[in-house]
């Protein structure tokens, strides 16, 4: 096991949030990093009021009536795609759908060119994926209305991170003191530096479990404890977090093979026995099942919290869309 540690940007004193209302300054969401705790929390306590609205028979409101929002995917999503878009209709915005693949990305427009068109439609939204880490940024500053990093290369993906807390925080009623081990493919893993991130800046006790060949060069500055036997990194957790094996995005011999991968670092019930009973499973999908994780665990009712996390991403999107617009509406309802 080796150990690092880093100190969560402090708080500042002054414009700090009371406990539920929102305290979000930034005019875009490009990565978890360099948030503080109170904006975090105002993310979430907001979400949390969405979540009970998605429960309801009427699940529409009128707050985002007549802006517009436009998912531009440059790499294929389903999940993220899709909640982005039920968010913003249910909170009445207009939404477009674009994907790189029939749009004019594949004739040979540069990712600039495709801003700056877009930006001249007057969209108040652009919520993007990008293969490349920092494409995400780069458009932000070209355009004129808010940007939402739906993950960036092997960057960030900051609403996975965002419903991944507020789903611990709802089974656990905490994320401060929490022992969270994040397990599997850290290399190619947005996913896991975003939830980094968060967890070291509220608190939690984060570990790294993998082989030494999925892990970054620059672990040592994540703030982490890290792991290779799955069985010490497992040891008294209260949440096992399992990250997709992304096969696709391996160029070389990264593993013996996927049979022997899941042999020492697949979930199942005699690796999850070491953590502590009431551990909570998560995996931000989708499960490649028998690689990565056993079905019969990724099904478990009583210990697994995937299908939570899907629901709970509806609402940190429509939390964060809230966020991210109240200067926009501000400004209209003062004209």
């Amino acid at each position: 096991m080796t150990t690092a540690h880093i100190t969560p940007p402090p708080s500042p004193s002054v414009g700090a949030s009371a406990a539920g209302e929102i305290f979000y300054p930034h005019k875009h969401l490009l990565g978890i990093e360099g948030l503080y705790p109170h904006e975090l929390t105002g993310l979430l306590d907001l979400a949390d009021t969405y979540v009970e609205q998605n429960r309801r028979t009427n699940k529409k409101k009128s707050l985002l009536k007549g802006l517009t929002m436009i998912n531009l995917f440059f790499e294929n999503s389903t999940r993220t795609r899709t909640s982005f878009e039920l968010a913003a209709k249910r909170l009445g915005a207009d939404v477009i759908n674009m994907q790189a693949d029939s749009s004019s990305v594949k004739k040979g427009e540069t990712l600039l060119d495709t801003a700056i068109t877009l930006n001249a439609m007057h969209p108040d939204i652009l919520v993007v994926r990008h293969a490349d880490s920092g494409a995400v940024k780069l458009l932000s500053e070209k355009v004129s209305g808010a940007v939402i990093n739906a993950g960036d290369g092997q960057h960030e993906h900051p609403t996975q991170a965002l419903l991944d807390a507020l789903t611990i925080r709802r089974r656990k009623g905490r994320i401060d003191g929490l022992r969270v081990a994040i397990c599997g493919d850290i290399l190619h893993s947005r996913v896991a530096r975003s939830n980094i991130h968060l967890l070291n800046t509220m608190g939690a006790r984060v570990r790294l479990v993998a082989p030494p060949t999925l892990l970054p060069n620059s672990i040592d500055h994540l703030g982490c404890e890290v792991f290779h036997d799955m069985r010490e990194g497992l040891k008294d957790c209260d949440i096992v977090m399992m990250l997709r094996l992304q096969l696709e995005r391996m160029e070389s011999s990264y593993l013996p093979s996927v049979r022997e991968y899941f042999h020492f670092y697949g979930l199942d019930y005699d690796k999850l026995s070491v953590a502590k009973p009431d551990a909570l499973i998560m995996h931000p999908g989708p499960m490649n099942r028998g690689v990565e994780i056993d079905s019969l665990v990724a099904d478990d009712i009583n210990r697994s919290a995937i299908q939570e996390q899907v629901e709970m991403g509806v609402a940190v999107r429509m939390a964060c869309l809230d966020a991210l617009t109240r200067a926009t509406r501000n400004a209209e309802a003062d004209q």
